[in-house]
Formats: C-alpha cells, sequence, structure tokens
C-alpha cells in the first residue's frame, strides 16, 4: 500500500513539474511536439530510475560510512551526468530523428533540477532501494505526463485564434498554470 501511495502521490499530488515546479526548462522547451515530449518523458524516465538506484548505493555504501554525506550533491550530479551521456550515445545511434528533434535539452537534462532534486528528495525521505526506484520512476512518469499533456494543448493552440498579445510564450505560460490548479486539486487525494 506504501508503493502506492508514492505512485500517486508523485504523478499527480506532487508532480514534479506542475506542484513542485522543477524541471520547467525542458517543460517549456521540449513540449512544441508529442512526440518529442514522449521522446524527453523516456529519457527523463530511463535516467531518474537508473540514478535513484545508483544513488541510493553510493549514499549507504560509500558516503555514510565514509562520513562524507556532504559530497552527495556532486556526487549525483557525476552520476546524472554519466547517464546522461550513456542516454545521449544510445539515442544518437538507436534514433537520429528522436536524439536532432531533443537537440539542445537531451544534455540539459544533466542540469535539470528534477533529476537532481529526486535524488536528493529520496535520501532525505530515507527511502528503501524499492522505494526509491517506485518514486523516481513515478515522479518520470509524472513529468512525462505533464510535459505530454503540456505539448496536447501547444498543437491544439497552433490551431486556434489566440490573440495575437497572447501568442507564443505568452499563452504557453498561461496555460501551464491553469494545468498547474488542475494538478493542485488532486492535493486533497493523498
Amino acid at each position: 500500500m506504501e508503493y502506492l501511495f508514492i505512485i500517486i502521490g508523485a504523478i499527480f499530488v506532487n508532480n514534479v513539474v506542475l506542484a513542485q515546479f522543477l524541471g520547467i526548462c525542458p517543460f517549456l522547451g521540449v513540449s512544441s511536439k508529442v512526440s518529442t515530449s514522449l521522446g524527453m518523458g523516456a529519457a527523463v524516465l530511463f535516467v531518474m530510475t537508473i540514478a535513484s538506484i545508483v544513488v541510493f548505493l553510493i549514499q549507504n555504501y560509500i558516503l555514510v560510512p565514509l562520513g562524507i554525506e556532504y559530497m552527495q550533491t556532486i556526487v549525483f550530479i557525476l552520476v546524472i551526468a554519466a547517464l546522461v551521456q550513456m542516454v545521449e550515445i544510445m539515442l544518437k545511434k538507436v534514433s537520429p530523428a528522436l536524439y536532432q528533434a531533443l537537440g539542445i535539452f537531451l544534455p540539459l537534462i544533466t542540469t535539470n533540477c528534477a533529476v537532481l532534486g529526486v535524488a536528493l528528495l529520496q535520501v532525505q525521505k530515507g527511502y528503501s532501494l524499492g522505494e526509491s526506484v517506485v518514486y523516481s520512476a513515478s515522479t518520470a512518469l509524472g513529468f512525462a505526463l505533464a510535459l505530454v499533456l503540456f505539448a496536447g494543448l501547444r498543437e491544439r493552440l497552433e490551431l486556434n485564434d489566440v490573440p495575437k498579445a497572447f501568442q507564443g510564450t505568452a499563452i504557453a505560460l498561461i496555460t501551464a498554470g491553469i494545468m498547474a490548479m488542475a494538478f493542485m486539486g488532486f492535493s486533497g487525494i493523498v
């Protein structure tokens, strides 16, 4: 039952983008097409999930026993950077079109505060390895859900008659704000 609460909480109640406002750069930058958003969501899911396993092991078997917990931010960033490089190399070989579509936002996963935030939060919350994996995968799914929903809305907005003053970034930010308020409605669930 604890895992179910973690899943629902991470995807809907404490959505990393719409409730905690982490990872806004890729949210706004990559969300113009649903296909690109799905690719970014998958990349973040992979990086976040694998990073949670590696971070848990490093935290509990290296940093804590050696008494150097103060190094966790630097170590976590290095782990995330290595994983992002691995994803970048794989995408370049497997799906060059998606690699091109993600462009500069793919390497920016390294500095995506959502990925680092999840790594730090799982340590702070004292999650077990299983809880850490479920939490990070659920958070990444919540990130992907927000990205895909927002991309779908942006694609629809391109087809609608939007007043000139609200075209472009303005309507995107207004839409993101309305989505965030909608997700805030889930906060009464868990």
